[in-house]
């Protein structure tokens, strides 16, 4: 399989790309990091301290649906082409994604799926994220040169979205596997989310697959046969198809990757996830071992 195609890239990979020269217009590198306001981690900061030399500060609040009363709400097909040819990409580059979370990868699969989704195949997540990068020893860097615009071209592969309605009625008709990314604590209602106007929980029929689990201890994927474990584990197969939910559409995008590093791509996202869920959903739905949703 040719580099530009693979979903993981090490570090290794991209630290001779870039001791090469090859950053430009075929190879662009992309820190998607993102936090809640709680963490009092500030992304562009951090980045103008120290980057992955090279790589260009994607953020995610400035490339989504901004009439959405949800986070991360997908951005229209034009919104993402004019975004990322900012950012120096056209459609014939190779992006490489990566962010600064202590997991690993955290937000980073969530950049490389919107790739995927608005057809652009040509997507990479740094294995092990900038976390592995440090522990590697590889380059950082504080400057930063604006890439020149690209022309890029976005086409929605819209099925690999789902809605509310697409869930509620998976729940009547039991078709689909749905997994949920997020902890088992928030899953079972017995942990808070990270919001506070949003408590846990989960709505009938997912299967419960944290998305740290599909990571070593360093931060690093799994490989085949762990991930494939993983999977038989839940009872999740594959060979079906597979419908993904988590808090607000991020950490779901994890279980995305693993399914696609095991020949299945195509798993797809609730883009509203848990928070559109539980202010949605009629308390029936509202699965948990803690307070639940009042009627």
């Amino acid at each position: 399989m040719a580099a530009q195609t693979r979903a993981l890239v090490s570090c290794q990979w991209l630290a001779d790309a870039i001791r090469n020269n090859l950053v430009g217009p075929k190879l662009r590198i992309l820190d998607a990091s993102w936090y809640l306001p709680k963490t009092k981690r500030n992304p562009r900061a951090e980045f103008a301290q120290k980057h992955i030399p090279g790589s260009s500060l994607f953020n995610p609040d400035n490339c989504r649906d901004k009439t959405s009363a949800f986070d991360h709400t997908l951005p229209t097909s034009s919104h993402f082409s004019q975004y990322v040819g900012d950012l120096g990409i056209g459609n014939d580059t190779h992006v490489v994604v990566y962010d600064t979370s202590d997991f690993g990868p955290y937000f980073a699969p969530r950049v490389w799926w919107m790739f995927r989704l608005f057809g652009h195949g040509s997507v990479s997540v740094l294995d092990g994220g900038f976390k592995n990068w440090l522990a590697e020893d590889h380059p950082v860097t504080s400057e930063y040169s604006k890439p020149e615009f690209s022309e890029f071209k976005a086409t929605l592969n819209a099925s690999w979205v789902k809605s509310y309605e697409d869930m509620l009625e998976n729940i009547r008709t039991k078709k689909v596997q749905v997994v949920d990314s997020r902890s088992a604590g928030r899953y079972r209602g017995l942990e808070p989310e990270p919001r506070d106007d949003t408590p846990p929980g989960h709505f009938p029929g997912t299967i419960n697959m944290p998305f740290p689990s599909f990571m070593d201890a360093s931060g690093k994927q799994l490989d085949s046969e762990g991930l494939s474990k993983l999977f038989s584990a839940a009872g999740v197969d594959l060979q079906q198809p597979l419908w993904v939910t988590c808090s607000q559409g991020v950490t779901a995008c994890h279980v995305v990757l693993a399914a696609d590093m095991l020949g299945h791509p195509g798993v797809c996202v609730y883009d509203g996830s848990w928070r559109e869920w539980f202010k949605r959903a009629s308390p029936e739905y509202i699965i948990s071992e803690g307070e639940g949703k009042k009627v």
